[in-house]
């Protein structure tokens, strides 16, 4: 006989509260492991695809670790450490920064010297709390030693997570397939692969126009010139999985530093922010919809809400876990939706006689 509708939700309503009193506790814990199994998730079809070429999983799994290590290596011997040098630059000159900034206003608007000017005490205390947390917070992200030995550690830990979690991928999605409740595994198949699609589509197109576009941001940038280009490339690129907040943040950051640098050289601000204005036009004609598709079904709000809400509760963690979250609730609404529409609730006691 099977179990009750009402017994059903107080189960898996248990198992819901668990997952989420888990993330709370243990959301710094268990960072590696979401990386390392987000890792496999992303390199699962390049495995299955290397196996169809008639590798075994093992080497599959040992070419992609090699070829993965390789990038690695080369992004820390050539990018990483000017990244590093243009982020500390960047930090040490946004105090002199805000000071030509304030002069710059003080010229343009006289009212601004005015000592009891509400504006200018703002800026005054913008430019002070620069100038006292924001060297003191860099100087702590980089010389904490808990900081740094969670560095060290997400470097050992998560590739291997990733290397076992690859290797045993298909192994997991069987076992688990195989634990699903008899009466509703086709269901739960069903939705698990609209999931599926739809997390393919976001995360995996998504992650590759990040770096298309975080990496033509950060060339064009430096080859026009504009300090800390590299930087401004990896913010914008970073956060170009969330539409248009990547073009506006990176836009806004490069355009006001171009401001700086290149005030009074017009052709070449508008030329930096010509990057930005081509940048989205190829991501939104070409990228997007090549790599990932018209019907993912992840409305930007819902997923902006989705990141500030887990982020705010879980913290880094949750945020790696929000669009996730956010995909499969999208589908089990769609699915929910679908049935109330074939429902007499919806369709009315007499709409099969069309009265």
């Amino acid at each position: 006989m099977a179990l009750p509708v009402k017994d059903q939700f107080r189960y898996w309503g248990i198992a819901t509260a668990a997952f989420l009193v888990i993330l709370w506790f243990l959301g710094d814990v268990i960072l590696p492991f979401v990386l390392g199994g987000a890792i496999a998730y992303f390199l699962d079809p390049v495995a299955d695809r290397i196996q169809r070429l008639g590798a075994s999983r093992t080497v599959a799994t040992t070419i992609i670790t090699l070829s993965a290590l390789l990038i690695f290596i080369l992004m820390a011997l050539l990018v990483i450490p000017a990244l590093v040098q243009q982020a500390v630059s960047l930090f040490d000159t946004a105090p002199r920064l805000f000071q030509d900034l304030q002069a710059f206003l003080t010229a343009q608007f006289p009212s601004l010297v005015d000592e009891d000017s509400a504006l200018r005490q703002s800026l005054i205390s913008i430019g002070e709390t620069i100038r006292e947390r924001g060297g003191e917070l860099l100087n702590t992200l980089l010389t904490s030693v808990n900081s740094l030995v969670s560095i060290v550690l997400l470097f050992v830990i998560v590739p291997v997570v990733a290397f076992y979690l690859l290797y045993d991928w298909d192994n997991m999605i069987a076992r688990i397939d195989d634990l699903l409740p008899r009466d509703h595994a086709p269901m739960i198949r069903h939705l698990a692969a609209e999931i599926d699609r739809t997390l393919a589509s976001f995360i995996r197109g998504m992650g590759t126009v990040s770096l298309i576009l975080g990496t033509y941001y950060a060339v064009a940038l430096m080859l026009l010139g504009l300090q800390f280009g590299l930087v401004v490339g990896a913010i914008a690129g970073l956060v170009t999985f969330i539409p248009y907040v990547g073009a506006l943040v990176g836009g806004a950051l490069a355009i006001g530093l171009a401001l700086f640098q290149f005030w009074g050289d017009w052709v070449s601000i508008g030329l930096v922010g010509g990057v930005f204005v081509l940048g989205q036009v190829v991501e939104g004609n070409i990228l997007t919809p090549k790599l990932v598709g018209s019907s993912v079904g992840l409305h930007p709000v819902w997923l902006i809400f989705a990141l500030s809400v887990f982020g705010t509760l879980f913290g880094f963690v949750g945020m790696l876990v929000a669009v996730p979250v956010a995909a499969a609730l999208g589908v089990v609404a769609r699915f929910g939706i679908s049935g109330y529409k074939k429902s007499q609730l919806y369709r009315g006691v007499d709409s099969d006689t069309g009265v």
